[in-house]
């Protein structure tokens, strides 16, 4: 194969043979980028086979390559990023997108060595300029500032927060094209898969709801209470970066600039005061409720309802609460709503 399509070129994470929600969001900025460009976007999917490669043509992508194999089936990064980097060598695309996932961060500096290439990561925002070249925006300084990065180098690379971008509507209408191609060095004798540790697990960043536990909270023992609270509104536990830090929850369960980006339609933030850092990661939530002590606390400038009191009194009279009524409890007590 010696095209090259010189477009933009979207990495398809996929689990278990599930393409990721963010390859669909990556598509979708990449045909607005594209149109800019007036480039072609393609996709590079990787994995067992079986996976739908055209739902990735429906979603926005003009050509999907499709190197089908087992060796996939295991986020191997090694076999990944020598896959890709010959993928890249032969197309040459202008831009790579990448998602900000677990496996996307691991993948993507290496990958960005093997084709001497820049890279950005964790990108919120992305922009063609002037002279047609991707300039590459992500929040520096806690989140404090927002830095315009240009790369010199191709292809011009970046990972992408997830939930930063829209995806297209499916159209099934639309035309594409499959390649399939044979995998390379499918077999890695350096690495060997003994046992999946963890299968089935919650992604957070896909929640509806949240209820999110912070330094208030005193011992592990008393995440029963936030749990419960999180069942009965058919959610997840989240957590600040102290609870994860001490040891209460495992680093899936951090909301973020260093965890996960959240967006519920409801997040209920227990004992949580609202570092920059935090808010960051869950403040374009749709209702915000915060329970806190402190009536100064940084969080309760996001909050659409804020409960002034000690989370150990609040949080079992939401539960009582909630479960008279089989609906979200209203807030109680000493509330106050974002104007005051």
């Amino acid at each position: 194969m010696n095209q090259q399509d010189g477009g933009i070129l979207v990495f398809a994470e996929q689990q278990n043979g599930k393409i990721h929600k963010i390859t669909y969001e990556l598509l979708g900025k990449a045909r607005e980028l594209a149109k800019k460009l007036a480039v072609p976007v393609s996709c590079a999917l990787l994995g067992p086979d079986g996976i739908s490669a055209w739902e990735l043509v429906y979603s926005g992508a003009d050509l999907v390559y499709y190197i089908a194999d087992d060796c996939f089936s295991v986020p191997d990064e090694i076999l990944y990023r020598q896959n890709l980097a010959d993928l890249i060598g032969r197309t040459r695309p202008q831009i790579c997108l990448i998602g900000a996932t677990s496996f996307g961060r691991s993948l993507a500096p290496g990958l960005a060595g093997a084709c001497k290439a820049g890279l950005t990561a964790d990108c919120t925002g992305l922009e063609i300029d002037e002279d047609g070249a991707l300039i590459q925006i992500r929040p520096a300084f806690s989140e404090n500032i927002l830095v315009h990065i240009k790369s010199s180098a191709m292809p011009q690379m970046a990972t992408v927060r997830y939930r930063e971008f829209d995806a297209l509507p499916r159209d099934a209408a639309r035309r594409g094209k499959v390649v399939n191609l044979a995998a390379k060095n499918s077999v890695d004798p350096f690495i060997k898969t003994i046992k999946r540790v963890r299968t089935n697990s919650t992604d957070i960043s896909d929640a509806k709801v949240v209820v999110a536990a912070g330094r208030g909270l005193k011992s592990a023992q008393d995440l029963g209470m936030i749990r419960e609270l999180a069942s009965l509104l058919g959610g997840v536990v989240g957590a600040s970066r102290q609870i994860v830090d001490d040891g209460f929850l495992s680093k899936e369960h951090q909301v973020g600039y260093s965890g996960a980006r959240v967006k519920p339609g409801l997040y209920v933030a227990c004992g949580i005061s609202g570092a920059p850092q935090h808010l960051a990661g869950m403040k374009d939530s749709g209702y915000i409720v915060a329970v806190n002590s402190d009536p100064s606390a940084p969080i309760f400038s996001v909050a659409d309802f804020g409960i002034v009191g000690d989370l150990y009194r609040v949080v079992p009279q939401m539960i009582t609460k909630t479960k008279a009524a089989g609906a979200p409890a209203a807030a109680a007590g000493g509330a106050m709503d974002r104007t005051g």
